[in-house]
């Protein structure tokens, strides 16, 4: 028998095609006159659009939201927030835009709405990490879980290939380590394993065809579910291990996990059987992490850190932070056993137990 506890996280979920037309209702079911509409740079065209079909309720656009949410950022974005009396935030894009979103609301506890674009999943979640001095520091809050989360696979429709099967994949990891989280539970088990097969199916399907609205449906659908998991059990060895190369290197998001999600399941493998046998099932494979490693290839995605930008000298420091903080993991964490595995993806290898 398996004992556990259940949380939901409470938000309000629009999924669909064309939902973000709900947009401005959604903003005044939640009563709000004044607010703010978040972007990265590339999307700051896009944000102005949206700001001007939300007319008197918008006050205009803060596009400067960066990868790892650095701190600086979110004290430029609270002056804007400060001095333009905002009472709500839109968050339009990937996992930068909602992070900052999210800062913000840790700060003031302004309700959020937001629209993914990528599979990202991070909507879903009470946790936040931000970055400052190159360190990633996460937290997990009530004010940081968004109101509103409205998903329009619309949206995804223009997502780059590349940036579609990474974002895909940095999903998938939050999936696979929800498996064997130390807080794992039936109900969540159950969207990991379902999430794993979405995505699995469905990211080369948009490689191939990438405005296939099917695929891209069913990739969004796994992304939340993968969401879900992330923001209701805690991660591990994979989670910890990008957060740290993240911050010390600058690397990108969603490749990191990318690259890292093979070989920390490879790493954890002996002490969860139970989950291998499971992900045997999902993925069609008696390897889960060859089966990951694999897909990134199929889908032409990074499978090494050295190609995402991370410089030799990095695997001595890596080994040495991600050490540095004892953290629950399902395996023992031995130094060995982490340097060769961030040296195996360092230089692309296949994952090894």
């Amino acid at each position: 028998m398996q004992s556990f506890v259940y949380n939901g996280q409470p938000a309000r979920v629009i999924f669909g095609s064309g939902t973000l037309a709900q947009l401005p209702a959604e903003v005044d079911r939640l009563g709000l006159k004044r607010v703010l509409v978040l972007a990265t740079p590339p999307q700051a065209e896009d944000a102005e659009k949206l700001s001007a079909l939300l007319g008197a309720s918008s006050v205009g656009v803060y596009s400067r939201a960066t990868m790892h949410t650095p701190v600086d950022v979110t004290e430029d974005a609270m002056r804007v927030v400060a001095d333009k009396k905002v009472d709500g935030l839109i968050a339009v894009g990937g996992g930068s835009t909602t992070g900052l979103a999210k800062a913000i609301a840790l700060r003031t506890d302004l309700p959020q709405i937001v629209a993914p674009t990528t599979y990202a999943g991070s909507e879903m979640t009470p946790i936040l990490g931000e970055t400052k001095d190159g360190q990633k520091v996460t937290q997990s809050s009530p004010k940081i879980l968004p109101e509103v989360v409205i998903y329009d696979v619309d949206l995804t429709l223009t997502l780059p290939v590349g940036m579609s099967g990474t974002s895909g994949m940095n999903a998938i990891a939050h999936a696979v380590e929800a498996l064997y989280a130390r807080e794992r539970n039936p109900v969540v088990s159950l969207m990991a394993l379902e999430a794993i097969r979405a995505l699995a199916r469905s990211l080369p399907l948009i490689h191939d065809d990438p405005a296939d609205r099917d695929a891209r449906a069913d990739a969004l659908y796994g992304a939340w579910l993968c969401g879900i998991c992330l923001g209701s059990v805690g991660m591990a060895l994979h989670h910890k291990l990008c957060h740290t190369l993240g911050g010390s290197f600058d690397l990108p998001h969603a490749e990191t996990h990318t690259v890292v999600l093979p070989h920390a399941l490879a790493y954890n493998a002996p002490a969860i059987p139970e989950v291998i046998e499971k992900l045997r099932d999902v993925l069609g494979h008696q390897d889960p992490a060859a089966a990951l490693f694999e897909l990134a290839g199929r889908i032409c995605a990074p499978r090494s850190l050295r190609e995402i930008g991370m410089p030799e000298h990095g695997v001595e420091m890596a080994t040495e932070r991600a050490l540095a903080n004892p953290y629950w993991n399902p395996q023992p964490l031995e130094r060995d056993g982490i340097r060769a595995l961030i040296a195996r993806a360092y230089a692309g290898e296949a994952p090894a137990i």
